[in-house]
């Protein structure tokens, strides 16, 4: 069973989410732009909402409903959380200023086949957005050099925008440095190499067919031209790459990185030590909001959880759940549908993850897979929301229209297609649950 004290469910519980969704939708239809409405101010208003309420069994007072929600917004899993966001910008932020994002993506097309642009540029895509962890990064460094490719070479400009904007969800997904991926491990309570190692088998397959069906497109004509760039500005991404493989803690690694980063761009007078203060500072900026809307979205939840609404909801998914397989089912499709409401799949993991993670408690979930599961489900339905950011960037760039990316982003279509089989098929096959029991105790002893 559930491991909860309160056993009380009642749908009003769920109403502050609903609240939310049905304010995010009106905005977008009414003004036609999906981005329209700030995330946080939304967030606020269901809070004010959320305290308003009671449980019809037990009334309490204000100051006992803010408590509640402090508690939850303070979360040691969402504070740690946060924590990581702020380093994760700071650290985009120095290597940006550095000048190592430009060399790295000059670096990738220097060693793009001439023959195979298509794949080659999602390859390129892929290795950037696991390097630098950002999707939207990824996007706004590439898009205008695959326009330019499209200049050049007579290809199909939606086609090279879904194949970037693929790319750079398979980063999104499967970087040590992404925020879905640190959201997804924290809150399952496991370490980022293990949900990555989990992750990436289950998408590797996405990756080949991509590739395969890119490869596949007549070849085009024509040529690419490449910046300049120096090898030395990709170390701070090898750095932060080779620390997280050899399992080293979140937050050392990117604490190398901005070492890294850092020395090397005041040896290369890219900046001064006052100047690399400012774009740390800068760093720590570009997160606020997350930062924000994650300890928001924790306070808010545990007053959901106090209504009665995270039991209400546990109950009806479960009740429709009958084995383990349709267990997996249902957390990827409450991943998916949270995305879809909200655009943004970084909260729809915050927000799914702690309902995932009971649901995996009770049909013994390896949670190495439910972390994977909620990051893979989440980020393939962002790569094809036509009001995401990430398509609404590269179509702005492109100037076209975001819905004719979608039907060319070809990996966010496998990622779901393969996501399913590995939940019908059960791939990759697990020792076992006790396993993942030891590992989440070793993450909590590490918070604590």
């Amino acid at each position: 069973m559930l491991d909860k004290k309160d056993s009380y469910k009642s749908f009003m519980g769920l109403t502050p989410l609903i609240l939310f969704v049905i304010m995010f939708l009106v905005t977008g239809i009414v003004t036609k732009d999906f981005s329209s409405m700030p995330v946080l101010v939304g967030f606020m208003f269901v809070l004010a909402y959320a305290l308003s309420l009671n449980r019809k069994d037990k009334k309490i007072s204000l100051e006992e409903k803010v408590e509640i929600f402090a508690r939850g917004g303070g979360e040691s899993t969402i504070i740690l959380m946060v924590t990581i966001f702020i380093l994760a910008g700071a650290f985009y932020s120095v290597a940006n200023a550095m000048g190592s994002v430009d060399a790295t993506v000059n670096f990738g097309l220097s060693i793009l086949p001439s023959k195979a642009i298509l794949p080659g540029i999602f390859i390129i895509s892929c290795i950037i957005s696991f390097a630098m962890g950002t999707s939207m990064g990824t996007i706004t460094a590439i898009v205008p050099i695959a326009i330019g490719m499209s200049q050049q070479t007579g290809l199909d400009i939606s086609l090279l925008m879904g194949t970037v904007v693929g790319g750079a969800m398979f980063g999104d997904n499967l970087s040590f440095v992404s925020d879905t991926t640190i959201a997804a491990a924290r809150t399952q309570g496991i370490e980022l190499r293990d949900k990555f190692k989990m992750n990436a088998l289950i998408v590797l397959p996405a990756v080949i067919s991509t590739i395969i069906i890119l490869a596949l497109v007549p070849e085009a004509k024509g040529t690419v031209e490449v910046g300049e760039y120096s090898l030395i500005k990709i170390l701070p991404y090898i750095s932060i790459i080779v620390s997280a493989l050899i399992g080293l803690n979140v937050m050392v690694v990117l604490a190398i990185g901005i070492g890294t980063g850092a020395i090397l761009g005041l040896s290369l007078g890219a900046f001064n030590f006052v100047e690399l203060l400012g774009f740390i500072q800068r760093g720590f900026g570009w997160m606020q909001d997350l930062c924000l809307i994650a300890i928001v979205i924790g306070g808010i939840i545990a007053l959901m959880d106090y209504y009665g609404g995270v039991n209400y909801l546990l109950d009806k998914i479960t009740s429709k759940i009958k084995s383990k397989k349709g267990a997996e089912a249902g957390i990827a499709t409450l991943a998916a549908l949270i995305d879809v409401a909200t655009a943004n799949n970084t909260i729809s993991i915050v927000t799914a993850g702690p309902l995932s993670k009971d649901i995996s408690k009770q049909y013994a979930i390896d949670l190495r897979r439910t972390a994977s599961l909620l990051d893979i489900f989440s980020s393939a339905f962002q790569g094809l929301l036509p009001y995401g950011g990430q398509l609404l960037v590269a179509a702005g760039l492109a100037q076209i229209s975001p819905m004719e990316i979608v039907p060319y982003n070809y990996y966010s279509f496998l990622m779901i297609l393969f996501g399913g089989l590995s939940i019908v098929f059960n791939i990759p096959k697990l020792k076992g649950y006790q396993k993942e029991t030891i590992i989440e105790q070793k993450a909590e002893e590490e918070i604590f």
